[in-house]
């Protein structure tokens, strides 16, 4: 379903991906994890078509991204999901305007239909009875929510997560994961979050990978990764200021 072979990117003379490879079968749930600007964010907008490699390719859902017209662009991003970091939602419209966004902007269908979508998403993801209220209104996990539903309204066969609990407190961050680890099995969609809610999110994904200056340096099931040996991944999982990591 996601098949990253051989990126590299830099930006001016910072190399950022340095010959990433990385493949997600369907249905599956992939966690992304390394340290801040060690290029999550990047691979991700590579994923949808967002930034060109300067080498290597990405397959999603059998279609190379680069070789893609811009008509079959826009058609492979309908079949994927982005929830943001901060929800990105539309301050001047309200929680039913945000997740009816993009069914009016790139659907045809009609009022009734998209009505009837939009309440039965707000409900899924536990929003009943908030499709009147403003972003300034809403909690910071209900902001988080209302971002889901916005992806999920179109029905997405793939989900990218990048980082979603950011801002939250614990509790709510533990409650949005049950959340994605719900629609996940409940839809059967494919999907790679990047988050730092570790060890909390190894609970809800099948693989994890680390990225570390550029590379990966391990796909593994979550519980070979708690328990590897690799100096890189241990101090990474323990937060501890010794070891091979450099923290600036």
């Amino acid at each position: 379903m996601i098949s990253v072979e051989d990126l590299w990117k830099s930006f001016g003379r910072q190399e950022v991906l340095r010959g990433i490879s990385l493949a997600v079968e369907p249905g599956e749930f992939m966690a992304l994890v390394g340290m801040s600007g060690c290029g999550k964010s990047v691979l991700l907008k590579h994923l949808v078509g967002l930034i060109e490699p300067d080498r290597g390719r990405v397959v999603m859902a059998q279609k190379e991204i680069s070789s893609l017209s811009r008509r079959e662009l826009d058609e492979l991003r309908s079949r994927i999901g982005f929830v943001f970091q901060g929800g990105a939602l539309f301050d001047s419209l309200t929680v039913f305007e945000n997740t009816a966004f993009p069914l009016r902007e790139k659907t045809r269908l009609r009022e009734p239909a998209i009505r009837s979508k939009v309440m039965s998403v707000l409900e899924q993801v536990g929003l009943k009875n908030t499709e009147n209220k403003y972003p300034a209104q809403l909690s910071g996990g209900m902001v988080k929510r209302v971002a889901l539903a916005r992806t999920l309204v179109r029905a997405p066969e793939i989900v990218l997560f990048d980082e979603p609990t950011t801002g939250l407190d614990p509790i709510v961050s533990n409650a949005m994961l049950r959340l994605f680890d719900e629609v996940h099995r409940r839809l059967k969609l494919t999907g790679i979050l990047v988050s730092h809610e570790i060890p909390e999110i190894f609970s809800i994904v099948q693989k994890v990978a680390m990225l570390h200056e550029g590379k990966i340096v391990a796909v593994e099931t979550p519980e070979r990764i708690q328990n590897s040996r690799n100096p890189i991944i241990a101090q990474f999982l323990s937060g501890s200021p010794e070891g091979p990591i450099e923290y600036r």
